[in-house]
C-alpha cells in the first residue's frame, strides 16, 4: 500500500477551485453515468429491501404501504437534490463527513461521518444474513433436501457461513472499482427483470381462489393521510427511507468518476427513479395477491413478515421461476454486499486524510488504487458485529433495520442543511439557487429530523420493532442510540489523539465559489 496523495485536488470540472480537498489516489475516472447509477442501485438492493421490508411496512400501515414508500422517496429526493450541489463544488469521497465539516465545523461534521459508516456496517450485517439465509434455501431447493435449507437454522452454520460471505466481499471490494462492474451490470439488471415478472405474475392471478387473502386495488392505498395513526406512520416511513439508503454510493465514487462534479449527481436521480418505480410495483401487486394482512400469506403475517419472497415465490411464480426469485434475492444482497463496501471505505479514507480517523486508514493499495485497510476494517467490524448482535438477540435483523433508519435519517438531514448553510450566500441569486441549494434541502433535512425526533420517542417502548427489550428499555432505542453515543466516545478519544483537525487545520470551513448553471 501506499500512503494518500496529500495535495489539493485539481479544479472541478467548472473550472473552479477544489476549496482545500485533498486527492487520496484513489483511481479517477473509472466509473460512467450508467456504472455509477448501477452502483446506487446495486448497493439499495431492491429485492433485498423488499423481502426484508414489505411484511413490516404492512403490519404498521396496512394497505397504505405504497403511500408511505412513495412518502419515505420525498425525503430522499429533496436531500439528493443537497447531494448534487455539494457535490459540483467539492467532488471529495468523503460526502456527507467533508461536507458537514465545512459547513457546521469538526465536530458535526465527525458525528454526520460516523453516522454514514454506523448505517453502513449495520446494512452489510444484514446484507449478510439474508444473503446467508438464501444461500441455504436456494441450496435446499436445488438439492430437494429440507435439511440442507434447514442448515439455516442453524446458529453456527449461520454465522460461519455469513463470516464466509463477508470476508469473499471483502476480497472483491478490495480489489477496485472495476473488478466486477459487468457482474455488478448482470446482478442488477437480473434483480430488475424478476421484480418484473413477479409483479406482471402477482397481477395475473388477484382475485384467484388459490389466494383469498387477495384485496382489490385502490386509489386509496397512495394516500398517505389514511394510515390510522401518526406513530404508524412515522414507523413506517423509517422502514421506508431504508429502502432507499445507498443511492448515495454514487456519491462516495464522485473522485473515481468520470466528470466528478456532475456524473454522480445525475447518476443518484436517475437510480432513485428506478427504484421508486419498482418498489411501487412491487407494493402494489403483492398487496393485490396476497393482501397486507397477518393470516395466511398476508404479507403482515409474523411468521413470514421478515422474508416475504420466500413465502411468496413457489406460489405466485412457481417451482421453477420461484426459484429465479431466491437466485435474485441472493445476487441483490451479494452484490449489495460488496458495493456497500464503497461508501464506508472511502468515508473512513477521507476522514482519515484529514486526520479525524488514524493515518494508517489513509493508506491506497498501490496496484489496486482502493482503500485498502478501511475496506478491510468494514469487513472485520461487519463480521464482529452480527455475530455479536446474531447471539444476543433472535430478532437482530428486525431491529437494527429499524435502528438504521435513525441513523440515516441522522446523516442525511444534517448533509441537507449543511447544503442550505454551505450556500446561504448564493439562495437569493437566482430561482434556481433558492429552490436547489435553499428550499428543496430544508425541507428534505425538516421531514428528516421530524422522522428521527418520533422514532426516538417511539423506539424507547419495547413494543417498537421486534418487541424486545434491554432492563425495560427497547432494543431498538438500546441499539440505535448506543451506536450514536459510542460515536461521541471515540471522537473525543480521536480529538486526544490528533487535535489538528479538531483545531480547523486540517479541513476547514470555507464558502462556496460561484458554480457555472448548466
Amino acid at each position: 500500500m501506499t500512503q494518500l496523495d496529500v495535495r489539493p485536488l485539481a479544479g472541478n470540472d467548472d473550472g473552479g477551485p477544489a476549496d482545500g480537498m485533498r486527492a487520496k489516489g484513489l483511481s479517477g475516472n473509472s466509473v460512467g453515468l450508467l456504472g455509477s447509477a448501477v452502483i446506487g442501485v446495486s448497493t439499495v438492493a431492491p429485492v433485498y429491501c423488499l423481502t426484508s421490508t414489505l411484511g413490516s411496512t404492512a403490519g404498521e400501515v396496512g394497505l397504505q404501504m405504497p403511500a408511505v414508500f412513495l412518502a419515505g422517496f420525498l425525503p430522499m429526493l429533496l436531500v439528493a437534490f443537497a447531494y448534487r450541489e455539494l457535490n459540483r463544488v467539492m467532488p471529495d469521497c468523503g460526502t456527507s463527513f467533508t461536507w458537514t465539516v465545512k459547513a457546521f465545523g469538526p465536530k458535526v461534521g465527525w458525528m454526520c461521518g460516523w453516522g454514514l459508516v454506523i448505517a453502513t456496517i449495520i446494512v452489510l450485517s444484514n446484507l449478510a444474513g439474508v444473503a446467508t439465509s438464501y444461500f441455504w434455501l436456494l441450496a435446499g431447493e436445488i438439492t430437494g433436501s429440507e435439511d440442507v435449507a434447514a442448515l439455516d437454522g442453524n446458529k453456527a452454520v449461520h454465522i460461519l457461513t455469513c463470516l464466509a460471505l463477508v470476508a469473499v466481499a471483502t476480497v472483491i471490494s478490495y480489489r477496485g472499482m472495476t473488478a466486477t462492474k459487468g457482474v455488478q451490470y448482470a446482478l442488477v439488471g437480473l434483480q430488475l427483470v424478476v421484480l418484473a415478472v413477479f409483479v406482471v405474475l402477482a397481477f395475473a392471478q388477484a382475485g384467484s381462489a388459490d389466494f383469498p387473502t387477495s384485496a382489490d386495488f385502490s386509489w386509496s392505498w397512495l394516500n398517505p393521510f389514511a394510515v390510522q395513526s401518526f406513530g404508524a406512520f412515522t414507523a413506517g416511513l423509517s422502514l421506508s427511507i431504508f429502502m432507499y439508503w445507498g443511492w448515495d454510493a454514487c456519491l462516495t465514487a464522485n473522485e473515481e468518476t468520470t466528470g466528478s462534479t456532475r456524473t454522480p449527481g445525475r447518476a443518484a436521480l436517475l437510480a432513485m427513479v428506478v427504484l421508486v418505480g419498482s418498489y411501487l410495483a412491487t407494493g402494489v401487486a403483492a398487496q393485490m395477491i396476497v393482501g397486507s394482512g397477518d393470516k395466511g400469506l398476508g404479507l403482515a403475517n409474523p411468521d413470514t413478515s421478515d422474508n416475504v419472497f420466500a413465502a411468496l415465490a413457489g406460489p405466485v411464480m412457481g417451482p421453477a421461476l420461484g426459484i429465479a426469485l431466491f437466485v435474485a434475492v441472493l445476487a441483490s444482497a451479494a452484490a449489495s454486499l460488496q458495493t456497500t463496501f464503497i461508501p464506508v471505505a472511502r468515508t473512513v479514507l477521507a476522514m482519515s486524510a484529514y486526520e479525524a480517523l488514524p493515518a494508517s486508514y489513509s493508506k491506497v493499495h498501490e496496484r489496486f488504487r482502493t482503500p485498502g485497510r478501511a475496506t478491510v476494517m468494514a469487513g472485520i467490524a461487519t463480521g464482529v458485529f452480527y455475530t455479536v448482535m446474531t447471539l444476543v438477540s433472535e430478532h437482530v435483523l428486525v431491529d437494527t433495520i429499524y435502528a438504521l433508519g435513525l441513523m440515516i435519517c441522522f446523516y442525511y438531514a444534517l448533509t441537507a442543511f449543511a447544503c442550505v448553510w454551505y450556500f446561504r450566500a448564493d439562495l437569493l441569486r437566482s430561482g434556481r439557487d433558492l429552490l436547489f441549494k435553499g428550499l428543496f434541502p430544508l425541507a428534505g433535512g425538516v421531514l428528516l429530523s421530524a422522522v428521527f425526533a418520533k422514532t426516538l420517542v417511539d423506539m424507547w417502548d419495547p413494543a417498537y420493532g421486534s418487541g424486545s427489550s434491554v432492563f425495560g428499555v427497547g432494543s431498538v432505542f438500546v441499539i440505535g442510540v448506543g451506536l450514536l453515543l459510542l460515536g461521541v466516545v471515540i471522537m473525543y478519544v480521536m480529538r486526544w489523539r490528533s487535535p489538528a483537525f479538531f483545531q480547523g487545520r486540517t479541513l476547514t470551513g470555507s464558502t462556496p465559489a460561484l458554480v457555472a448553471e448548466d
